[in-house]
């Protein structure tokens, strides 16, 4: 669906939510708009036009339900947020053409992703068609207004042979049948016209009535009814009901279009190779006009027999033992080239895969075998093979040292030869063991599908170089198919003909895995223990270690968003787990006090970040110097009433400012020996209060903007697990 054009606007009070929706509308390309009060709303409904409209009932300046009138004049569709689970204000707003209602609980994120498949869905819903079949003029008109705010094609009759005229000029997705009818009983009518309605036009049927006895029940279901509604109905059973007999509908549509697709898969097939199938025992089932007309066989002919009646006597029986062995016993494709012998005894070569077809078991039922004719381009060859022999001992020395240069590079290293498309062309053993895919897997596709995606960030720039004939060297992390990356020692060569125009690529890989796994390890260790020198002073005041671990992944996103580089996120990552480093040198008796600190006491716990600084300063070591930075100034406040040097603003250097926020959200979400863990909805309070106060006001905006992975990271290391 493109929804590049839809504009949704967003009615919420809560900052938090309504940034979470509008970033997921905007990341399924929908125009985001957002309101926080009533007020807002109906300035922006005057200016705009939408498609969408998140709605909360309960806003600051009135209630939500003040501005439906208006939504519904304008045929927006209309979604409401709400924490209440009132089923008659369901019905009610559904009357008043309300799509859904989104319950704001502790599953709330998942459905936002449902609101967007609901939309979806919404959108489709324009290909389907639905027929009420209802004698009551004010239900019809309530059915009718219900369907088509959810985007439905709506027809409605009053009879059942004005329906049938209907029927015969229209597509017809689904029925909604009152079984009181003006003319005719609901059920005579399905009864009577049960072939065209289910078996030739395919339509489904919901059956609605007030009185609906067992027997009718019964008649109804044998007769092809998919559903039953008894009156009175609820609106949001009615649309359950219609929506899942019209997903079925989505299923089949979808399940006929790829029978379809396949169909012109295999015409094309048919058209263009030889195409043969077997039974398990391999005695032939299936043959195409193709293979007849190549082997000069007819279809009668071959069918029923073993494909030893094309056997050339040239193919060697361990060839066909290997084939076998590999499609029956390893039930794995197999490729390669048969010479084979037509009715008429001449040769003909064709280049064949042969394909076992498995049963849920893993039982082969059948083989297809697909072939091309290859004969004229072995004949060529052969030809060229025979006539172009050159007897000079030096040009057979000069080829020998070629071949043998070559056996050496392609034993050693890792091969491929791409297109000037950056297509691959070829590949050696060496490659297809380091990438774990075969060949037929990769041959044809662009070579950036096998490289990790943080190794082609210079990709441009290899590409230019490399197309204006100059050779690339570098260390590429490979993509393989299953199992860890791997590490390469990449140049690139582009191949010259006589003329010097480039023709081709050649990539030349030698695995570095094992050196750059080692590095890793190394890093992995450097950052263990600088993890573990933070735990240190988190341990003194009883702290888990999950606390340092959440501080370095909240400061390593914020300062993502704030805009650092990615290797200067990674050093705050691995220096802000040390920012309460100098909590060593404070007693425990501060450290642990469960009550508030007396001045003398608090004058002491402040010395912490003197400490720490000391402690870390004076290293050439980058991570070491951040963390002497962080430990230092992540009590420093924007305003200059922090300590322990009262800096101000962007005195304070980033990273202070960044572990600050980290630090502070952190430990007000978890239990301390003076406090309980606060609701996230009282630190979000804080943070708005606190910003240009004791923090950097631009940093609070974006870890409001992006609440959603802050508490992804907090739920992933929560303490509990």
């Amino acid at each position: 669906m493109d929804n590049s054009e839809k504009k949704i606007l967003i009615i919420e009070d809560s900052k938090s939510i309504n940034n979470i929706l509008l970033t997921h509308f905007q990341s399924v390309n929908f125009k985001g708009y957002q309101a926080f009060n009533l007020k807002d709303a109906k300035e922006l409904l005057e200016k705009e036009e939408f498609d969408y409209c998140v709605l909360d009932v309960h806003l600051p300046d009135g209630n939500g339900y003040e501005v439906l009138e208006i939504l519904n004049k304008k045929d927006i569709k209309i979604f409401i947020l709400t924490t209440e689970k009132d089923n008659q204000l369901k019905e009610l707003s559904y009357k008043k053409g309300v799509i859904d209602f989104i319950i704001k609980d502790k599953d709330f994120f998942s459905k936002v992703k449902q609101l967007i498949q609901e939309i979806q869905q919404l959108e489709d819903n324009k290909n389907y068609s639905v027929l009420v079949i209802e004698d009551s003029f004010v239900v019809q008109q309530q059915l009718k207004d219900l369907l088509e705010n959810r985007n439905f094609k709506v027809f409605v009759k009053d009879s059942a042979s004005s329906a049938l005229d209907l029927i015969a000029n229209e597509h017809i997705d689904l029925i909604l049948l009152d079984l009181h009818l003006k003319d005719t009983n609901g059920l005579d009518f399905l009864n009577k016209n049960k072939y065209l309605l289910i078996e030739e036009r395919k339509i489904a049927i919901i059956i609605i009535s007030g009185n609906i006895e067992a027997n009718s029940l019964r008649d109804a279901v044998k007769l092809g009814a998919k559903d039953i509604l008894k009156k009175p109905y609820s609106y949001e059973e009615l649309v359950l009901k219609v929506d899942m007999c019209i997903e079925d509908k989505r299923r089949e549509k979808g399940f006929l279009s790829n029978v379809f697709l396949m169909q012109q898969y295999k015409d094309t097939i048919d058209r263009s190779a030889m195409v043969s199938k077997t039974n398990h025992k391999g005695i032939i089932t299936y043959v195409n006009d193709e293979f007849c007309r190549i082997s000069g066989y007819s279809a009668d002919e071959l069918m029923g027999k073993n494909h030893n009646i094309v056997r050339h006597a040239d193919m060697p029986k361990d060839a066909f033992e290997l084939m076998w062995y590999t499609i029956k016993d390893l039930k794995q494709p197999w490729s390669g080239e048969v010479k084979n012998r037509k009715k008429d005894g001449s040769a003909y070569w064709v280049q064949s895969i042969i394909s076992p077809i498995l049963d849920s078991h893993g039982d082969v039922i059948e083989y297809i075998g697909i072939r091309n004719d290859i004969t004229q381009q072995k004949t060529i060859s052969s030809y060229f093979e025979n006539q172009l022999k050159i007897s000079t001992s030096n040009f057979d020395e000069a080829m020998n040292l070629s071949r043998e240069y070559e056996k050496a590079i392609i034993n050693n290293s890792a091969i491929a030869k791409l297109e000037l498309d950056f297509t691959i062309k070829f590949v050696n053993d060496q490659y297809l063991l380091l990438s774990k895919y075969s060949s037929e897997e990769m041959i044809g596709k662009p070579i950036v599908d096998f490289v990790d995606e943080e190794s082609l960030t210079n990709l441009e720039e290899i590409i230019q170089q490399v197309q204006s004939g100059v050779f690339y060297q570098g260390i590429f992390k490979g993509k393989p198919k299953h199992g860890e990356p791997y590490y390469t020692k990449t140049t690139i060569n582009p191949i010259k003909d006589t003329k010097g125009n480039t023709v081709e690529y050649l990539l030349i890989k030698n695995d570095i895995t094992k050196l750059i796994n080692t590095h890793h390890e190394i890093e992995a260790t450097q950052k263990e223990i600088v993890y573990k020198m933070g735990e240190v002073g988190e341990s003194r005041s009883k702290e888990t270690g999950n606390h340092v671990k959440r501080v370095a992944e909240y400061s390593r996103l914020l300062a993502l968003l704030y805009g650092l580089s990615p290797k200067e996120a990674d050093i705050l990552f691995t220096a802000s787990p040390m920012h309460d480093i100098g909590k060593v040198a404070i007693p425990d008796s501060i450290l642990n006090k469960p009550a508030k600190l007396t001045q003398e006491e608090f004058e002491i716990m402040k010395s912490h970040a003197s400490i720490g600084y000391k402690v870390l300063q004076g290293s050439d070591r980058a991570v070491l110097k951040a963390a002497s930075i962080v430990a230092h100034e992540h009590h420093e406040k924007y305003n200059g009433t922090g300590y322990p040097r009262g800096l101000q603003g962007e005195e304070i250097h980033i990273y202070g400012r960044i572990t600050a926020i980290a630090d502070v959200f952190d430990a007000l979400g978890h239990d301390r020996c003076y406090k309980k863990a606060w609701e996230l909805d009282k630190i979000l309070a804080l943070f708005e209060e606190e910003k240009g106060k004791h923090f950097d006001p631009k940093l609070i905006d974006l870890f409001m903007d992006n609440l959603d992975k802050f508490l992804e990271i907090r739920d992933r290391l929560n303490d509990e697990y």
